[in-house]
């Protein structure tokens, strides 16, 4: 083993326990993974959560202004960059990242919108309709077009199937990031002072808001469990088993009423989720909630 192989091979490592450590449901998920794509999808997953971790709080919390974590974020983004293109960083995370950019075939064309949108946190504190669907882009749809490149890998399609992935992968991250929204309302409010649903406020949040958003959730999650069906085997098992569970969520989420919603934090019970595992692992396929009549129905 060179010395190249023993650093790459600790990246990846590294990258593994980053999933593992911040994210049950991914960590869950990417298990489910063919080893061709599990290790692209992490590899992926750490370099996102450093990322979140600098804008998020991180950065605060060790007595550090915003502006540096501004200096944070643009450094990372340069270190990816040159990483992307020369194949080596000293930053591990880093590194196991731009490994995978280059094998699978992606780069600044989906980093940049994602560095934008760690920006905007650092300075959007309120968006209206445009702004919103520009960071749910860059922070969520294109990690879902980069994990698609490495489920792809091992079965490429072109023309209209292609298209039809990548709405379906575009639609998957947007949904996980708005499920997210709408479980943390309170909290990236109270905590973090941001509010990302266009005209949604915390002190006067609604039954009525609450279903609107959750339709539009579901729309999302119709149109990636349209694709499922599609993706390679290596990849359908857990792509459907992230999808599943951020399914049981946006449905809990929908049960929960507003002003319940707005103070605590809702999740999908240990027991639950290896419930949904199991269903997936024996070959059946999350069904995405009916198209819905009227907002305010549940």
């Amino acid at each position: 083993m060179t010395r190249l192989n023993l650093y790459d091979r600790t990246a990846d490592e590294v990258a593994g326990v980053v999933i593992r450590r911040y994210s049950t449901s991914f960590g869950l998920a990417s298990r489910l993974l063919g080893p061709g794509s599990r290790q692209h999808v992490e590899n992926i997953y750490a370099l996102v959560r450093v990322a979140d971790e600098i804008v998020d709080g991180g950065v605060a919390e060790a007595g550090l202004d915003q502006a540096a974590a501004g200096r944070y974020l643009d450094e990372l983004e340069a270190d990816t960059n040159q990483a992307m293109e020369h194949g080596y960083s000293s930053n591990l995370v880093v590194h196991a990242f731009a490994r995978t950019a280059r094998e699978v075939g992606f780069g600044r064309e989906l980093t940049e919108p994602f560095f934008h949108s760690m920006r905007m946190d650092l300075t959007d504190t309120e968006h209206d309709q445009a702004s919103f669907d520009l960071y749910v882009y860059g922070s969520a749809e294109v990690v879902g077009l980069m994990c698609l490149r490495a489920f792809m890998q091992e079965a490429p399609v072109s023309g209209d199937q292609n298209d039809r992935m990548v709405r379906g992968a575009r639609a998957l991250g947007a949904a996980f990031q708005k499920v997210n929204f709408l479980r943390d309302l309170s909290a990236d409010f109270e905590t973090l002072g941001r509010s990302y649903f266009p005209g949604v406020r915390v002190d006067s949040f609604t039954e009525e808001e609450k279903h609107r958003l959750l339709d539009d959730i579901d729309d999302d999650l119709r149109m990636s469990a349209a694709v499922l069906p599609d993706l390679p085997a290596s990849s359908r098992r857990a792509v459907a088993l992230a999808q599943g569970l951020f399914a049981e969520l946006a449905a809990r989420l929908r049960r929960t009423p507003a002003n319940e919603l707005v103070r605590t934090r809702v999740r999908v019970p240990d027991p639950v989720k290896l419930r949904i595992a199991a269903s997936v692992l024996a070959g059946r396929l999350p069904q995405p909630a009916p198209a819905r009549a009227s907002a305010v129905t549940a």
